[in-house]
């Protein structure tokens, strides 16, 4: 582990602290908007902060290691953060549809992810 690891990590951690905050805030407050938007973006900058993470652990291992061919584009991270951005100004219009879209997302990641896995796991059924 190196410093930007660990400072990316700690930025992860620090937004991630506040989702109990908000999301009390948005159940105290039946899905109004503005704590509904308050909600997005912390997942917002959750979702930025996952990715400097990965950024800063994929230097630290080089472009040619393992863990960066099998992270590849990060497509899941790329469509929760730009599902995240919209939430906010729809929290605005329909609360409904930023609460759909956080559940989206968390069905999204609920799917296992095989890129790091063994290769040898996918040969016998995992």
């Amino acid at each position: 582990m190196n410093g930007p690891i660990l400072w990316a990590n700690h930025h992860l951690l620090f937004w991630l602290s506040l989702v109990p905050f908000v999301t009390g805030w948005m159940g105290e407050n039946h899905n109004a908007p503005v704590p509904t938007a308050a909600y997005g973006a912390v997942l917002i900058m959750s979702a930025v902060s996952f990715t400097l993470l990965q950024k800063a652990i994929l230097l630290h291992h080089g472009p040619e290691s393992r863990l960066a061919k099998a992270v590849g584009s990060n497509g899941k991270g790329q469509l929760s953060l730009a599902l995240y951005i919209s939430s906010v100004p729809l929290a605005f219009v329909n609360q409904w549809l930023s609460d759909a879209i956080f559940v989206a997302v968390a069905l999204i990641w609920l799917v296992p992810d095989r890129r790091l896995e063994a290769p040898h796991q996918h040969q016998h059924g995992g």
